[in-house]
């Protein structure tokens, strides 16, 4: 695979098995921390190309810097490379059983100081998919409980699609009513990515850091997945994606 950004994407039949039995997969030093800093740098620029100023990203204000999120990246940099990884779908297709499509990807950033707990939900209580998805999120900085990290409450995917609530915070993020009882803090280094199925509960913790915790993350859905978004059917997503997944010329507001 030319210009293949990941160091590595065949999987073994237990990796497989592990992730279909528990609903999640870690995939330790997936890119190299070389790739790692040039994303965290791009994250970072996207952030800036919004209004959200680098020293901001040290001292969170509002709800919204418990998790900053934009689609937005340009055609030459190394996220480009990573969405549209052929390694990358490799991965999703093997762990979902079947091939595979880009979904959505986005920047996963909590500000510094006090950037706030992210509850526990699903993916798939936002848009419902009737099979499978998966996101695979990726660790640009060194992650533990004490800058946020991800936080995955494994085998949860087995119970199907939660009811769910409206955060705390009433930002409009879901929750589920009951949390989890038993979770694992992911403790990852830069390079590290974690494959989650789109079932399987997580969260993250706050960030009682100084620095902003930078992550990435790039959703798939498997080929045959029909998706719907409230009461409207938006048909096969294959045929129908809900996102243009294309670099824009210039970060902006105006392109979220």
């Amino acid at each position: 695979m030319p210009n293949e950004i990941l160091r590595y994407w065949e999987l073994t039949d237990n990796e497989v098995q592990f992730y279909r039995s528990y609903g999640y997969l870690t995939l330790p030093g997936l890119i190299s921390q070389v790739d790692a800093a040039a994303l965290a740098e791009e994250v970072t620029q996207v952030l800036e190309g919004l209004g959200i100023k680098r020293e901001d990203l040290r001292r969170a204000t509002t709800s919204k810097d418990k998790l900053r999120q934009s689609r937005q990246y340009l055609a030459h940099w190394t996220m480009a490379r990573l969405i549209h990884s052929e390694g990358l779908k490799t991965i999703a297709a093997q762990l979902m059983g079947g091939p595979s499509t880009l979904y959505m990807p986005f920047t996963a950033v909590k500000s510094g100081g006090g950037g706030g707990r992210f509850h526990f939900h699903q993916d798939n209580q936002y848009t419902r998919f009737d099979g499978p998805g998966i996101n695979i999120w990726f660790a640009l900085v060194e992650m533990s409980p004490e800058n946020g990290c991800l936080q995955i409450a494994p085998a949860t995917h087995l119970a199907g699609t939660l009811d769910s609530v409206e955060s705390e915070d009433k930002d409009g993020h879901r929750t589920v009513a009951a949390e989890p009882e038993d979770f694992l803090p992911l403790r990852m280094m830069a390079g590290d990515a974690v494959a989650f199925s789109r079932l399987t509960l997580h969260g993250s913790g706050a960030n009682g850091t100084d620095e902003p915790r930078l992550g990435y993350a790039v959703q798939f859905h498997r080929d045959d997945v029909r998706a719907r978004r409230d009461s409207e059917d938006l048909g096969l997503l294959k045929e129908n994606p809900r996102y243009v997944i294309a670099p824009v010329e210039t970060i902006s507001p105006a392109n979220e």
